[in-house]
């Protein structure tokens, strides 16, 4: 019976990779629950320390707790649960693999796919080798310029304190994770751009997805070397005509990025101008800072500077949709990702058009993808609406806040409206798995679909019922 399972489990490798982050979140919340991991004698409880160990694990940054409570221990404890869990389990065997053995078996590669959504299984070592140096690059370096504010700005008691506490955020912002160790998360550095900048430009930076970087890399490589070769006799070539061409992928990827990166702060903006919560009694530059922080920190990374709980309804409600979408896949973000929102907007407006088939960029769209992309959104929507209506019944909460919350937590974002801490056991554990199911969903259900693709040798006859 064993073995019948394991090779099952081997036959479909996204359920391989759920199976590996739930062994995380049970070892996470194993060393969590041990009393050096908290500061008070009594320790964390059970209850608190599943809630953290797969909000850590699947980098979406809900609390039930003050992070204050955890020793430093238990803070170490969340940064390898964040670090492990942003980069990929599978992803870090790989690249163990990779540096050890020099290259990846066929299996670890497959299982590597279900967690990175590589494209090409025979192009994984190169893309394994470009995520690592991309991580330590980034983490590190953000590091260094957290370091450099906080130090400046005395916001910790000295340098050594300082280092930590730019490591910490470093690895929760590139990660898009949301976690902080302070209690008001990052509202102290409301007025300090020179912090909360180098925070949105690192998760910006993680949540646009492994695949998009290798492309660049490739670009780049390929133009020096289209720029040594020289032309034959009589050509009139020259090194931009034998430029490689963006992918389709990177083209949707970047450009509903941008999108959102411009809809999302213009809508905190204009709903939060006169907040006395939140924006209202800012100046004029740091609402334009703020509302830049608070607009794109939406998408997946779950930082705020400014109060949630006091938000308005409007913009709770716009905030729920970019943590719906989140960021790029096969980065650090959940969601249904931009590139399945992209989709499905091309689908309605080719629809609207009359259009037989869906283009974008001047390249057609498979039916198979477009299926996959309306699977996943309409999976999507029915774990966020249960979620909800349960949290309404069982918890007590109005419509704004058990939405948000759900979709917060399906979103892997960690934004909350104040209501985390005051959930029943049941609603934790709900939240938990709902947590858990958006940090593999989107990309697990994709790998799922593709492993069990298959062709009938018939087709039944057609026939249209009525739609609309």
């Amino acid at each position: 019976m064993l073995r019948a399972g394991m090779h099952r489990l081997a036959k479909n490798p996204a359920q391989l990779v759920l199976l590996s982050f739930a062994a995380l979140i049970a070892a996470g919340t194993g060393l969590l629950s041990l009393p050096v991991a908290a500061d008070g004698a009594m320790g964390v409880g059970t209850e608190d320390a599943l809630f953290l160990s797969t909000s850590a694990t699947t980098v979406t940054g809900l609390s039930t707790i003050d992070i204050g409570e955890f020793s430093l221990f238990g803070e170490l404890v969340l940064l390898t649960l964040i670090q492990v869990g942003g980069f990929g389990i599978m992803t870090i065997g790989s690249v163990v693999a990779l540096l050890t053995f020099q290259r990846v078996g066929l299996r670890q590669r497959m299982l590597a796919q279900a967690e990175i959504g590589a494209i090409d299984l025979g192009e994984l070592s190169g893309l394994l080798g470009v995520i690592f140096r991309i991580t330590v690059a980034v983490e590190g370096s953000l590091a260094v310029v957290l370091f450099a504010g906080l130090w400046r700005g005395g916001y910790e008691d000295g340098p050594f304190e300082a280092a930590y506490s730019a490591i910490f955020h470093s690895v929760a912002t590139f990660n898009n994770a949301g976690i902080s160790l302070y209690s008001d998360n990052l509202a102290g550095f409301v007025g300090d751009p020179l912090v909360t900048i180098p925070v949105t430009i690192g998760f910006i930076v993680g949540g646009l997805g492994f695949p998009l970087y290798v492309e660049f890399i490739r670009r780049w490589k390929h133009s020096r070397l289209a720029r040594r070769i020289v032309p034959a006799a009589g050509s009139s070539e020259t090194a931009s005509d034998r430029s490689r061409p963006w992918s389709l992928h990177a083209r949707i990827t970047v450009s509903a990025t941008l999108v959102l990166l411009v809809a999302g702060p213009l809508m905190v903006l204009a709903f939060e101008w006169g907040n006395p919560g939140t924006l209202g009694t800012l100046g004029w530059g740091d609402k334009l800072v703020n509302a830049w922080f608070q607009g794109v920190t939406s998408r997946t990374a779950g930082f705020n500077t400014v109060d949630i709980g006091a938000m308005n309804e409007t913009t709770l409600l716009g905030t729920s949709i970019l943590m719906f979408i989140g960021a790029g896949p096969a980065s650090t973000s959940g969601g249904i990702k931009v590139t399945t929102f992209a989709v499905l907007a091309c689908v309605i407006w080719a629809e609207v058009r009359g259009e037989r088939d869906v283009n974008v960029f001047r390249r057609r769209l498979p039916t198979s993808m477009i299926r996959q992309a309306v699977a996943i959104a309409l999976l999507s929507v029915g774990f966020v609406v249960a979620t909800s209506l349960f949290l309404m019944a069982n918890d007590g909460l109005m419509l704004t806040d058990a939405l948000f919350e759900s979709s917060s937590a399906f979103g892997t974002v960690g934004l909350s409206t104040g209501v985390t801490g005051s959930i029943s056991a049941a609603g934790h554990l709900l939240l938990v798995a709902v947590m858990l199911c958006g940090r593999v969903g989107p990309l697990t259900f994709a790998t799922a679909f593709a492993l069990r693709d298959r062709s009938r040798l018939y087709r039944h006859a057609e026939e249209r019922p009525i739609i609309g």
